[in-house]
């Protein structure tokens, strides 16, 4: 029978097997424990392929945490995610406001979704802000839009909703930017993943 390993090993034990699984990746060391995150957190290896980093995002993401960010989520399972005390370090914080009341009369006066209204109201920061979406393609569109406008310019994108309909395309979207970016290509991804991806860099920058 296998040795039943106390709570605080788990972990430790899980990233060795991650580590002994994965094989070799053409990532940087930072990099490279985004992605065991993702793997810890989903137990699926596929994301060794479909998780694409653009314009050194983790550096740029490390970076911005040590400053002081603002991490807007799409969805508050995302935002329940994300290591709190891990968080606090450095001046951080973290909102959702997919369930605002003004979120959700200017989704209705305006025809968009929760999602984009959202991310519009997330453009009205006067901080650095990093994006983690793990639901909503509509929300990458949006934020694709306010960039082109010049509406927008965030620290980072976590590019990772999961689903069926527009989620490729508005994945695609978010590459085609100049802007770090951390992406599940394909359809796989979720909150847990793009809280993961969080939750690695604050532990870089912030280590336990």
């Amino acid at each position: 029978m296998q040795k039943i390993l106390k709570p605080m090993d788990i972990e430790k034990r899980s990233f060795e097997i991650i580590s002994q699984e994965i094989g070799s990746v053409d990532l940087n060391e930072k990099e490279l424990l985004v992605l065991k995150r993702v793997i810890h957190t989903t137990a699926d290896f596929d994301y060794k392929e479909n998780l694409v980093f653009r314009n050194n995002p983790v550096e740029k993401g490390i970076e911005a945490l040590k400053k002081g960010c603002v991490i807007v989520t799409d969805t508050n399972m995302a935002l329940a995610g994300i290591n709190k005390p891990s968080l606090k370090k450095g001046g951080n914080s973290a909102v959702c406001y997919i369930g605002d009341e003004d979120v959700a009369y200017a989704a209705s006066e305006k025809g968009v979704t929760r999602a984009q209204a959202a991310v519009e109201k997330a453009a009205k920061l006067n901080e650095p802000v990093i994006f983690a979406i793990g639901n909503a393609p509509t929300a990458l569109i949006k934020i694709d839009e306010l960039i082109n406008n010049g509406k927008l310019n965030p620290v980072l994108i976590i590019a990772c909703p999961v689903g069926f309909v527009n989620v490729v395309e508005s994945k695609e979207l978010i590459l085609n930017h100049n802007i770090p970016s951390i992406t599940s290509v394909g359809r796989k991804g979720g909150s847990n993943v793009a809280a993961a991806v969080i939750n690695a860099m604050l532990y870089q920058a912030f280590p336990r």
